[in-house]
Protein backbone atom coordinates (compact mmCIF):
# COMPACT_ATOMS: atom_id res chain seq x y z
CA UNK A 1 0.00 0.00 0.00
CA UNK A 2 1.29 3.49 -0.88
CA UNK A 3 2.68 5.59 1.95
CA UNK A 4 0.27 8.37 2.94
CA UNK A 5 1.32 11.87 3.94
CA UNK A 6 -1.22 11.87 6.78
CA UNK A 7 -3.35 9.15 8.32
CA UNK A 8 -6.41 9.99 10.42
CA UNK A 9 -7.23 6.91 12.50
CA UNK A 10 -10.22 5.92 14.65
CA UNK A 11 -12.68 8.17 12.86
CA UNK A 12 -16.45 7.81 12.88
CA UNK A 13 -18.01 8.58 9.48
CA UNK A 14 -21.46 10.04 8.92
CA UNK A 15 -22.87 6.64 7.94
CA UNK A 16 -21.73 5.15 11.24
CA UNK A 17 -18.67 3.31 9.93
CA UNK A 18 -15.46 3.28 11.93
CA UNK A 19 -12.54 3.95 9.61
CA UNK A 20 -9.20 5.59 9.01
CA UNK A 21 -8.68 8.22 6.31
CA UNK A 22 -5.42 8.45 4.39
CA UNK A 23 -4.52 11.82 2.86
CA UNK A 24 -1.93 12.56 0.18
CA UNK A 25 -1.51 15.72 -1.87
CA UNK A 26 -4.44 17.40 -0.17
CA UNK A 27 -6.86 14.64 -1.21
CA UNK A 28 -8.33 11.55 0.36
CA UNK A 29 -6.17 8.71 -0.90
CA UNK A 30 -8.12 5.93 0.80
CA UNK A 31 -10.77 5.16 3.40
CA UNK A 32 -9.73 2.09 5.39
CA UNK A 33 -12.43 0.23 7.29
CA UNK A 34 -11.90 -0.86 10.87
CA UNK A 35 -9.79 -4.03 10.99
CA UNK A 36 -8.11 -3.55 7.62
CA UNK A 37 -4.36 -3.04 7.32
CA UNK A 38 -3.27 0.57 7.59
CA UNK A 39 -0.73 2.16 5.25
CA UNK A 40 2.46 3.76 6.45
CA UNK A 41 2.14 7.50 6.94
CA UNK A 42 4.36 10.49 7.47
CA UNK A 43 2.02 11.66 10.22
CA UNK A 44 -0.70 9.82 12.14
CA UNK A 45 -3.54 11.65 13.90
CA UNK A 46 -5.67 9.57 16.29
CA UNK A 47 -9.21 10.99 16.27
CA UNK A 48 -10.22 8.78 19.21
CA UNK A 49 -13.69 8.04 17.86
CA UNK A 50 -14.57 11.59 16.81
CA UNK A 51 -16.90 12.12 13.85
CA UNK A 52 -15.24 13.15 10.61
CA UNK A 53 -17.54 15.02 8.21
CA UNK A 54 -17.04 17.17 5.10
CA UNK A 55 -16.18 20.83 5.64
CA UNK A 56 -19.20 23.08 5.98
CA UNK A 57 -20.35 25.16 3.01
CA UNK A 58 -21.10 28.81 3.78
CA UNK A 59 -23.33 29.57 0.82
CA UNK A 60 -24.26 33.21 1.42
CA UNK A 61 -22.34 35.84 3.34
CA UNK A 62 -21.20 39.47 2.96
CA UNK A 63 -17.52 39.80 3.77
CA UNK A 64 -17.41 43.51 3.00
CA UNK A 65 -20.22 44.77 5.22
CA UNK A 66 -19.81 43.00 8.57
CA UNK A 67 -18.66 44.89 11.66
CA UNK A 68 -17.58 41.75 13.48
CA UNK A 69 -14.42 42.53 15.44
CA UNK A 70 -15.25 46.22 15.78
CA UNK A 71 -16.97 48.08 18.61
CA UNK A 72 -20.60 47.11 19.05
CA UNK A 73 -22.99 49.02 16.80
CA UNK A 74 -26.58 49.22 18.11
CA UNK A 75 -29.18 48.09 15.58
CA UNK A 76 -31.25 50.84 13.95
CA UNK A 77 -34.85 49.71 13.33
CA UNK A 78 -36.76 50.59 10.19
CA UNK A 79 -39.46 53.21 10.62
CA UNK A 80 -42.20 50.98 9.20
CA UNK A 81 -41.45 47.27 9.27
CA UNK A 82 -38.75 45.70 7.10
CA UNK A 83 -37.71 48.00 4.25
CA UNK A 84 -34.78 47.10 2.00
CA UNK A 85 -34.23 50.67 0.81
CA UNK A 86 -34.07 51.97 4.38
CA UNK A 87 -31.72 49.20 5.50
CA UNK A 88 -29.39 49.99 2.58
CA UNK A 89 -29.35 53.64 3.69
CA UNK A 90 -28.46 52.62 7.27
CA UNK A 91 -25.70 50.41 5.86
CA UNK A 92 -24.20 53.25 3.83
CA UNK A 93 -24.07 55.44 6.95
CA UNK A 94 -22.46 52.71 9.06
CA UNK A 95 -19.91 51.73 6.44
CA UNK A 96 -18.78 55.34 6.11
CA UNK A 97 -17.65 55.13 9.74
CA UNK A 98 -16.28 51.58 9.70
CA UNK A 99 -12.73 50.26 9.68
CA UNK A 100 -10.89 48.98 6.60
CA UNK A 101 -12.76 46.39 4.55
CA UNK A 102 -9.73 44.10 4.52
CA UNK A 103 -9.58 43.95 8.33
CA UNK A 104 -13.31 43.36 8.76
CA UNK A 105 -13.35 40.72 6.03
CA UNK A 106 -10.43 38.82 7.60
CA UNK A 107 -12.09 38.87 11.02
CA UNK A 108 -15.30 37.47 9.60
CA UNK A 109 -13.48 34.89 7.50
CA UNK A 110 -11.57 33.53 10.45
CA UNK A 111 -14.75 33.36 12.52
CA UNK A 112 -16.35 31.15 9.87
CA UNK A 113 -13.30 28.96 9.30
CA UNK A 114 -12.88 28.32 13.02
CA UNK A 115 -16.41 26.85 13.13
CA UNK A 116 -15.77 24.47 10.23
CA UNK A 117 -16.35 26.31 6.96
CA UNK A 118 -13.97 25.25 4.19
CA UNK A 119 -15.88 26.70 1.19
CA UNK A 120 -17.75 29.98 0.94
CA UNK A 121 -19.77 32.20 -1.38
CA UNK A 122 -19.63 35.89 -0.54
CA UNK A 123 -21.64 38.68 -2.13
CA UNK A 124 -19.65 41.91 -2.57
CA UNK A 125 -21.14 45.35 -3.21
CA UNK A 126 -20.59 46.52 -6.78
CA UNK A 127 -22.71 49.49 -7.84
CA UNK A 128 -22.70 53.19 -8.53
CA UNK A 129 -22.35 54.06 -4.85
CA UNK A 130 -19.05 52.24 -4.17
CA UNK A 131 -17.79 51.36 -7.62
CA UNK A 132 -15.26 48.51 -7.47
CA UNK A 133 -13.62 49.57 -4.21
CA UNK A 134 -15.20 46.83 -2.07
CA UNK A 135 -14.36 44.18 -4.65
CA UNK A 136 -10.71 45.19 -4.88
CA UNK A 137 -10.36 44.81 -1.11
CA UNK A 138 -12.11 41.44 -0.93
CA UNK A 139 -10.19 40.07 -3.92
CA UNK A 140 -6.96 40.80 -2.03
CA UNK A 141 -8.28 39.03 1.07
CA UNK A 142 -9.37 36.02 -0.99
CA UNK A 143 -5.91 35.77 -2.51
CA UNK A 144 -4.25 35.85 0.90
CA UNK A 145 -6.43 33.01 2.20
CA UNK A 146 -5.80 30.60 -0.65
CA UNK A 147 -5.12 27.18 0.78
CA UNK A 148 -7.09 28.00 3.92
CA UNK A 149 -10.59 28.41 2.43
CA UNK A 150 -12.11 28.42 -1.08
CA UNK A 151 -14.13 31.57 -1.77
CA UNK A 152 -16.55 32.34 -4.58
CA UNK A 153 -17.44 36.01 -5.07
CA UNK A 154 -20.71 37.43 -6.38
CA UNK A 155 -20.85 40.91 -7.92
CA UNK A 156 -23.80 42.24 -5.91
CA UNK A 157 -25.71 45.43 -6.88
CA UNK A 158 -26.77 46.49 -3.37
CA UNK A 159 -28.34 49.71 -4.69
CA UNK A 160 -30.05 48.12 -7.66
CA UNK A 161 -28.97 48.04 -11.29
CA UNK A 162 -31.29 50.31 -13.24
CA UNK A 163 -31.72 52.69 -10.32
CA UNK A 164 -27.95 53.08 -9.86
CA UNK A 165 -26.42 54.55 -13.05
CA UNK A 166 -23.36 52.74 -14.34
CA UNK A 167 -23.94 49.60 -12.29
CA UNK A 168 -24.54 47.30 -15.28
CA UNK A 169 -21.10 48.18 -16.65
CA UNK A 170 -19.51 47.81 -13.21
CA UNK A 171 -21.01 44.34 -12.76
CA UNK A 172 -19.55 43.27 -16.08
CA UNK A 173 -16.16 44.70 -15.12
CA UNK A 174 -16.34 42.99 -11.71
CA UNK A 175 -16.70 39.60 -13.36
CA UNK A 176 -13.76 40.38 -15.61
CA UNK A 177 -11.74 41.22 -12.49
CA UNK A 178 -12.44 37.89 -10.81
CA UNK A 179 -16.01 37.58 -9.57
CA UNK A 180 -17.36 34.06 -10.09
CA UNK A 181 -21.02 35.05 -10.29
CA UNK A 182 -23.22 38.01 -11.12
CA UNK A 183 -26.00 38.99 -8.72
CA UNK A 184 -29.23 40.92 -8.65
CA UNK A 185 -31.57 42.50 -6.12
CA UNK A 186 -35.38 42.61 -6.00
CA UNK A 187 -36.01 43.39 -9.69
CA UNK A 188 -39.60 44.49 -9.04
CA UNK A 189 -39.46 46.64 -5.91
CA UNK A 190 -35.92 47.97 -6.19
CA UNK A 191 -35.57 48.58 -9.92
CA UNK A 192 -39.30 48.41 -10.74
CA UNK A 193 -38.60 46.57 -13.99
CA UNK A 194 -38.28 42.80 -13.70
CA UNK A 195 -37.42 42.05 -17.32
CA UNK A 196 -34.82 44.77 -17.81
CA UNK A 197 -33.14 43.86 -14.51
CA UNK A 198 -32.98 40.15 -15.38
CA UNK A 199 -31.86 40.96 -18.92
CA UNK A 200 -28.79 42.71 -17.49
CA UNK A 201 -28.00 39.95 -14.99
CA UNK A 202 -28.44 37.03 -17.34
CA UNK A 203 -26.85 38.96 -20.19
CA UNK A 204 -23.62 39.34 -18.22
CA UNK A 205 -23.81 35.70 -17.12
CA UNK A 206 -24.15 34.54 -20.73
CA UNK A 207 -21.44 36.88 -21.99
CA UNK A 208 -18.92 35.97 -19.29
CA UNK A 209 -19.87 32.33 -18.75
CA UNK A 210 -20.56 32.73 -15.02
CA UNK A 211 -23.32 31.68 -12.66
CA UNK A 212 -26.14 33.79 -11.17
CA UNK A 213 -27.25 34.36 -7.57
CA UNK A 214 -30.06 36.88 -7.05
CA UNK A 215 -31.19 38.41 -3.73
CA UNK A 216 -34.99 38.29 -3.60
CA UNK A 217 -36.72 39.76 -0.55
CA UNK A 218 -40.04 40.49 -2.30
CA UNK A 219 -42.85 38.56 -0.66
CA UNK A 220 -46.09 36.87 -1.64
CA UNK A 221 -47.27 36.50 -5.20
CA UNK A 222 -44.91 39.21 -6.46
CA UNK A 223 -41.89 37.31 -5.19
CA UNK A 224 -43.20 34.06 -6.66
CA UNK A 225 -43.77 35.73 -10.02
CA UNK A 226 -40.17 36.97 -10.01
CA UNK A 227 -38.95 33.45 -9.22
CA UNK A 228 -40.99 32.13 -12.12
CA UNK A 229 -39.34 34.70 -14.40
CA UNK A 230 -35.87 33.76 -13.12
CA UNK A 231 -36.69 30.13 -13.88
CA UNK A 232 -37.79 31.09 -17.40
CA UNK A 233 -34.48 32.90 -18.04
CA UNK A 234 -32.59 29.92 -16.65
CA UNK A 235 -34.34 27.52 -19.04
CA UNK A 236 -33.99 29.90 -21.95
CA UNK A 237 -30.20 30.07 -21.56
CA UNK A 238 -29.75 26.42 -20.61
CA UNK A 239 -28.35 27.39 -17.19
CA UNK A 240 -29.88 24.64 -15.06
CA UNK A 241 -27.67 24.10 -12.02
CA UNK A 242 -26.01 27.50 -12.47
CA UNK A 243 -28.64 29.78 -10.90
CA UNK A 244 -29.67 30.43 -7.30
CA UNK A 245 -32.26 32.65 -5.64
CA UNK A 246 -31.24 33.84 -2.21
CA UNK A 247 -33.84 34.40 0.54
CA UNK A 248 -36.95 33.93 -1.65
CA UNK A 249 -39.21 35.06 1.19
CA UNK A 250 -42.23 34.89 -1.08
CA UNK A 251 -42.09 31.09 -1.06
CA UNK A 252 -43.04 31.17 2.61
CA UNK A 253 -45.99 33.52 2.06
CA UNK A 254 -48.14 31.37 -0.20
CA UNK A 255 -50.49 28.40 0.39
CA UNK A 256 -49.10 24.83 0.30
CA UNK A 257 -50.60 24.01 -3.10
CA UNK A 258 -48.87 27.01 -4.69
CA UNK A 259 -45.64 26.13 -2.89
CA UNK A 260 -45.72 22.70 -4.47
CA UNK A 261 -46.38 24.16 -7.91
CA UNK A 262 -43.47 26.63 -7.82
CA UNK A 263 -41.25 23.97 -6.24
CA UNK A 264 -41.87 21.79 -9.29
CA UNK A 265 -40.93 24.71 -11.55
CA UNK A 266 -37.73 25.35 -9.61
CA UNK A 267 -36.74 21.69 -9.76
CA UNK A 268 -37.48 21.43 -13.48
CA UNK A 269 -35.51 24.62 -14.16
CA UNK A 270 -32.54 23.64 -12.00
CA UNK A 271 -32.70 26.77 -9.81
CA UNK A 272 -31.42 26.44 -6.24
CA UNK A 273 -32.80 28.24 -3.19
CA UNK A 274 -30.70 29.73 -0.38
CA UNK A 275 -32.27 30.31 3.01
CA UNK A 276 -30.77 31.28 6.34
CA UNK A 277 -34.14 30.84 8.13
CA UNK A 278 -34.18 34.46 9.37
CA UNK A 279 -36.12 35.37 12.48
CA UNK A 280 -39.55 37.04 12.32
CA UNK A 281 -39.65 36.47 8.59
CA UNK A 282 -41.41 34.00 6.30
CA UNK A 283 -38.88 31.73 4.63
CA UNK A 284 -38.98 28.98 1.99
CA UNK A 285 -40.61 25.63 2.88
CA UNK A 286 -37.45 23.55 3.04
CA UNK A 287 -39.07 20.11 3.20
CA UNK A 288 -41.48 20.84 0.32
CA UNK A 289 -38.68 22.14 -1.88
CA UNK A 290 -36.36 19.22 -1.15
CA UNK A 291 -39.12 16.70 -1.74
CA UNK A 292 -39.68 18.25 -5.18
CA UNK A 293 -35.98 17.90 -5.98
CA UNK A 294 -34.90 21.51 -5.44
CA UNK A 295 -31.38 22.08 -4.12
CA UNK A 296 -31.73 24.04 -0.88
CA UNK A 297 -28.58 25.46 0.69
CA UNK A 298 -27.78 27.96 3.40
CA UNK A 299 -25.50 30.69 4.68
CA UNK A 300 -25.05 33.08 7.57
CA UNK A 301 -26.01 36.06 5.38
CA UNK A 302 -25.32 39.07 7.61
CA UNK A 303 -23.09 38.86 10.67
CA UNK A 304 -23.28 41.80 13.09
CA UNK A 305 -23.93 44.38 10.44
CA UNK A 306 -26.52 46.98 9.49
CA UNK A 307 -29.23 44.39 8.90
CA UNK A 308 -29.16 42.65 12.28
CA UNK A 309 -26.83 42.11 15.26
CA UNK A 310 -26.86 38.31 15.10
CA UNK A 311 -24.55 35.79 13.45
CA UNK A 312 -21.63 33.64 14.56
CA UNK A 313 -20.44 32.06 11.32
CA UNK A 314 -21.32 28.54 12.49
CA UNK A 315 -22.97 26.56 9.70
CA UNK A 316 -23.71 23.64 12.01
CA UNK A 317 -25.62 26.14 14.12
CA UNK A 318 -27.38 27.30 10.96
CA UNK A 319 -28.48 23.70 10.31
CA UNK A 320 -29.85 23.66 13.85
CA UNK A 321 -31.74 26.90 13.20
CA UNK A 322 -33.19 25.67 9.91
CA UNK A 323 -34.30 22.44 11.57
CA UNK A 324 -35.85 24.28 14.51
CA UNK A 325 -37.77 26.74 12.37
CA UNK A 326 -38.84 24.02 9.92
CA UNK A 327 -40.19 21.72 12.62
CA UNK A 328 -37.61 19.02 11.93
CA UNK A 329 -37.66 16.45 14.75
CA UNK A 330 -37.05 13.02 13.25
CA UNK A 331 -33.52 11.78 12.61
CA UNK A 332 -34.04 11.84 8.84
CA UNK A 333 -35.13 15.48 9.05
CA UNK A 334 -32.13 16.46 11.18
CA UNK A 335 -29.91 14.71 8.64
CA UNK A 336 -31.61 16.80 5.93
CA UNK A 337 -30.74 19.97 7.85
CA UNK A 338 -27.11 18.83 7.95
CA UNK A 339 -27.18 18.05 4.23
CA UNK A 340 -28.24 21.66 3.55
CA UNK A 341 -24.97 23.01 4.98
CA UNK A 342 -22.77 20.29 3.47
CA UNK A 343 -23.57 18.24 0.35
CA UNK A 344 -26.48 20.38 -0.88
CA UNK A 345 -24.37 23.49 -0.42
CA UNK A 346 -21.62 21.83 -2.43
CA UNK A 347 -24.09 21.10 -5.25
CA UNK A 348 -25.37 24.67 -5.26
CA UNK A 349 -21.83 26.07 -5.40
CA UNK A 350 -20.82 23.35 -7.91
CA UNK A 351 -17.84 22.36 -5.80
CA UNK A 352 -15.69 19.67 -7.36
CA UNK A 353 -14.55 16.54 -5.50
CA UNK A 354 -16.48 17.36 -2.34
CA UNK A 355 -17.12 14.81 0.38
CA UNK A 356 -15.47 12.05 2.36
CA UNK A 357 -14.75 9.80 -0.61
CA UNK A 358 -11.54 8.47 -2.20
CA UNK A 359 -10.21 11.19 -4.47
CA UNK A 360 -12.19 13.90 -2.71
CA UNK A 361 -10.57 17.01 -1.31
CA UNK A 362 -9.36 16.44 2.24
CA UNK A 363 -11.50 19.27 3.64
CA UNK A 364 -13.19 18.08 6.80
CA UNK A 365 -14.27 18.81 10.36
CA UNK A 366 -14.00 16.54 13.39
CA UNK A 367 -15.98 16.69 16.63
CA UNK A 368 -17.48 14.45 19.31
CA UNK A 369 -20.99 13.19 18.50
CA UNK A 370 -22.71 9.83 18.28
CA UNK A 371 -24.23 10.62 14.90
CA UNK A 372 -25.37 13.47 12.64
CA UNK A 373 -28.76 14.09 14.31
CA UNK A 374 -27.04 14.54 17.66
CA UNK A 375 -24.48 16.89 16.12
CA UNK A 376 -27.24 19.11 14.67
CA UNK A 377 -28.98 19.30 18.05
CA UNK A 378 -25.98 19.39 20.42
CA UNK A 379 -23.71 21.67 18.35
CA UNK A 380 -20.42 20.32 19.69
CA UNK A 381 -18.01 23.21 20.20
CA UNK A 382 -14.70 21.35 20.33
CA UNK A 383 -13.96 21.03 16.62
CA UNK A 384 -10.86 20.58 14.52
CA UNK A 385 -10.94 21.95 10.98
CA UNK A 386 -8.75 20.64 8.16
CA UNK A 387 -8.17 22.10 4.71
CA UNK A 388 -6.37 19.81 2.23
CA UNK A 389 -5.59 17.59 5.19
CA UNK A 390 -3.85 20.35 7.13
CA UNK A 391 -5.15 21.69 10.44
CA UNK A 392 -6.45 25.27 10.21
CA UNK A 393 -8.43 25.64 13.45
CA UNK A 394 -8.97 23.85 16.73
CA UNK A 395 -11.54 24.59 19.42
CA UNK A 396 -12.47 27.86 17.74
CA UNK A 397 -8.90 29.13 17.50
CA UNK A 398 -6.88 29.63 14.35
CA UNK A 399 -3.67 27.65 14.19
CA UNK A 400 -2.77 28.32 10.57
CA UNK A 401 -2.98 31.81 9.17
CA UNK A 402 -2.02 32.82 5.64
Amino acid sequence: MTVAESLFTNAKLADGRRASVAVTGGRIAAIISLGEALPEAGETIDLAGAMLVPGFVEGHIHLDTSFYGEAWKPHIPCTNGFDVHERVAFQAHNLANAGPIETRARDQLELCIASGTTSMRSHVMVDGSVGLRHLEAVLAVRESYKGVIDIQLVAFPQNGILSSPGTAELLDQAVAMGCDLVGGLDPATYDRDIERHLEVVFGIAEKRGVDVDIHLHDGGTLGVFEIDQICAWTRKLGMAGHVAVSHAYGLGDIPPDRQQKIAATLAMSGVAIMTNAPGAQAFPPVATLRQAGVTVFSGSDNIRDSWWPYGDGDMLGRANMIGYRSGFYEDRELEAAFDIVTAAGARALRLEDYGIVPGGKADFVTFAAEHIPEAVVALPKHRSVYKAGRLTSRDGQFVRRP
